[in-house]
């Protein structure tokens, strides 16, 4: 199985054995990288294996340690088990290889694996297996590596025909051009998928492929929920009654997951709350530990027969409590007067203690049962200064019911203004003024209550950001102005100050888009306004501005180190790939650049500004678009042909690394001379040329785009690295890791 640690220790627990009782031989524990099996859900849910096979295996060995560091065991597919790969498509050889296969990518399945594959000579490639403990849902993997030589004019391109799956079975899969090239290895996965207990799959070939589907390995994994764990709170607290007990539970364990403490009942909510102690007679010793306090769920109390000392502690929180035995012990001092007033006393057993002072009247009032024999020093109060605090009493309750009714006359009339004001707020305002209310926008811009969205006033926006007097920022969609709640939130306060219907649009669109996307590497929408004729945006602040801001305006002395430009580029490629994988349909960003990459208050990177994107409803591949984003950033295929691609993301994206590596900007006079841009800067220069102007300016512009990459190879094959660096950057990183 495959979790993520939440601290440096783990809780491991067996248990309901059907015969005899549960044990455990070895348990080993071996590190993951840390992108390894990473995914959204790891919180509240681990992997558990249902498949791992190794396909085209020479022989029924399973391939494990040493051949995977992992210690992974993948499974041979001539291993002959019932209802195991069977079905399998007429014309599929094995073939296998000893060439090295490169793996570096994400899971590192071991190369012997890689080696040996099978393939559909016949257009199909297929099986069919159970999965135990299915239907389930489950992230499958698939590993592919071209280890056959092809021909110049041949080529491998297949698809995922069954099981049929809408976001991936219409994408083609091209080995040599997805993995760059031959002998390396290209690994999708399905991220969150529906399984059935019987799995058929097939690919088959596509019309325009002269080779059949290959698959070298599979794997299928369940994803397994995490049992919560018993609340902090009342583990703290047993914990104290363990150590001061001689026969609690030995085991250091949860004490209310899977199988609760003999000395507990527990709760079926989440996280499980202790709802009853059972300790009698378990030689306790010492005071009663005040942290009892906290355990709010807690119905039953038996503490008698033992030795606790001391004061009763503060319990007042418990208004849950119906039952206490403390007979039996050598408690002292008062009882406190809150014993009398805890709403779901039932019944209250303190005889044999050494008690002293007034009964609470409260203990009296026959409505609890109440034993407090054998103790001497304890006594009831006097008649007449009973009946003097009842009557005090009496007229205090008359006084606070007359207080009620008052406040409830003015509150009624507060809210009829409040109601009549608002309503003539609604003839003049042109949107919704909802608080607290979570919207959507349909088809045409207009918005659905959804309940999922926080809706906030413009006067709210007015007092936290002070009348927008501190402006941090402005791009194409407006200003944004810093701003504070109420309860002390930090905000960023995006405002629109393009009313035509291009303006509108992006602001339904970056709305639309944030209410369904959620990522640590996207900055996340805390609420929207639209009001007065003003459309704003309200995120959360972070506090180190924008990667921009720290590469080309001297935001701080302090110059980026080599990691921490590391850092800002995973943490961005992984909203990206967030956008592009984890969301359904994918979403194009259109707008990748460092001043849409923002820094937190940890350095920690996060995506923003999306505007301009767009969702990839029409086609898988790519997306009919006007030409919209920053100059310098676009992909020149995706101005040519107008059709925008998830790759066009990934080439802004390449250009914000070089960015980060060069610390120059992507278009400069100043830095690259007539070549403007950072793509051609020291790879390509013109000897002479003429003049353009206009759209023949932008297309010459973007044509010396597509000799980029020839150029930038050419250089770095030639090893002149450090003239492409940022000066503050040489010598003080290794250029092997640039």
């Amino acid at each position: 199985m495959i979790f993520r640690a939440p601290s440096d220790s783990v809780d491991v627990c067996m248990c309901c054995a059907t015969t005899g009782s549960p044990f455990i031989s070895t348990l080993e524990l071996r590190p993951l990288n840390v992108s390894m099996y990473a995914m959204d859900f790891e919180d509240d849910f681990f992997l558990k294996v249902a498949a791992r096979i190794n396909f085209g295996a020479t022989s029924k060995d399973a391939v494990r340690y040493p051949d995977d560091p992992y210690d992974r065991i993948w499974d041979s597919d001539i291993i002959k088990r019932q209802n195991f790969l069977v079905g399998v498509a007429p014309g599929t050889i094995r073939i296998n290889t000893i060439k090295n296969i490169d793996i570096q990518t994400r899971e590192y399945p071991p190369v012997k694996v890689m080696q040996t594959a099978v393939v559909g000579t016949k257009q199909v490639l297929s099986y069919r297996l159970n999965l135990e403990d299915f239907p389930a849902n489950a992230r499958t993997y698939a590993y592919f590596a071209e280890i056959q030589d092809l021909g110049k004019n041949e080529t491998r391109k297949f698809k995922l025909e069954q099981p049929y799956i809408p976001d991936y079975s219409n994408a083609v899969v091209n080995i040599a051009e997805n993995a760059n090239g031959s002998y390396t290895l290209y690994e999708p996965s399905y991220m969150n998928v529906s399984m059935d207990f019987v799995l058929s799959f097939s690919f088959a070939k596509t019309r325009d492929s002269t080779q059949g589907p290959l698959l070298n390995a599979m794997k299928i994994r369940k994803y397994v929920e995490i049992a919560s764990k018993t609340d902090k709170e009342d583990v703290n607290v047993i914990n104290v009654f363990r150590y001061l007990s001689s026969d609690t539970d030995p085991n250091n364990r949860d004490p209310c997951v899977l199988t609760p403490w003999e000395s507990v009942n527990c709760s079926e909510t989440t996280p499980p709350r202790i709802i009853k102690i059972n300790l009698s007679r378990r030689n306790v010793k010492d005071e009663i530990p005040q942290e009892l306090n906290n355990m709010e769920a807690l119905t039953e109390l038996w503490l008698d027969g033992n030795l606790l000392i001391g004061t009763l502690p503060d319990m007042s929180n418990l208004i849950n409590l119906n039952l206490v035995h403390l007979e039996i012990n050598k408690l002292t001092g008062p009882l406190p007067s809150y014993l009398g007033s805890l709403p779901n006393l039932q019944a209250l057993f303190i005889q044999k203690n050494s008690f002293s002072g007034k009964i609470p009247t409260g203990l009296l009032s026959g409505k609890i049962i109440f034993n407090y024999d054998n103790n001497p020093e304890l006594h009831r109060g006097n008649k007449k200064h009973f009946q003097l605090i009842l009557g005090a009493s009496i007229g205090i309750l008359v006084i606070l019911l007359l207080l009620f009714l008052t406040s409830l006359l003015l509150m009624h009339n507060a809210r009829r203004k409040a109601s009549k004001q608002k309503c003539d707020e609604k003839v003049i305002s042109r949107g919704s003024t909802k608080p607290l209310t979570g919207y959507s926008f349909g088809k045409g811009g207009t918005l659905m209550d959804e309940g999922t969205a926080y809706y906030i006033s413009l006067s709210e926006l007015k007092k936290a950001t002070n009348n927008f007097s501190r402006k941090i920022g402005k791009g194409s969609f407006g200003s944004v102005y810093y701003g504070r709640m109420k309860d002390g939130k930090e905000i960023a306060v995006k405002t629109m100050t393009d009313p035509s219907s291009h303006g509108n649009q992006q602001f339904v669109t970056e709305v639309a888009l944030l209410l369904r996307i959620h990522h640590r590497n996207l900055v996340p929408l805390i609420g929207y306004c639209e009001e007065e004729y003003q459309n704003i945006l309200v995120y959360e602040y972070m506090h180190n501005g924008t990667l921009r801001d720290h590469l080309h305006e001297g935001w701080s002395q302090k110059q980026l180190d080599w990691l921490a430009r590391l850092r800002i580029a995973e943490d961005a490629a992984k909203g990206l790939e967030y956008l592009h994988t984890g969301c359904n349909p994918s979403i194009i960003h259109r707008d990748v650049k460092t001043s849409n990459i923002l820094l937190d208050i940890n350095m920690r990177a996060k995506v923003s500004n999306f505007g301009l994107s767009r969702l990839a409803e029409e086609d898988l591949t790519h997306i009919s678009s006007v030409v919209r984003g920053t100059v310098g950033y676009l992909d020149p295929e995706y101005y040519a042909s107008q059709q925008i691609f998830k790759k066009s993301d990934v080439y802004s994206f390449r250009v914000v690394v070089l960015e980060l590596i060069s610390g120059r900007k992507p278009v400069s006079l100043e830095d690259y001379g007539p070549e403007m841009n950072i793509v051609h800067w020291k790879i390509y220069r013109r000897q002479s040329s003429p003049r353009f102007e206009g759209d023949d300016f932008v297309l010459h512009y973007y044509l010396l785009g597509q000799v980029h990459h020839l150029h930038a190879r050419s250089l770095i094959q030639k090893g002149d690295v450090v003239s492409i660096m940022d000066p503050s950057l040489v010598g003080n990183v290794k250029t092997e890791s640039v």
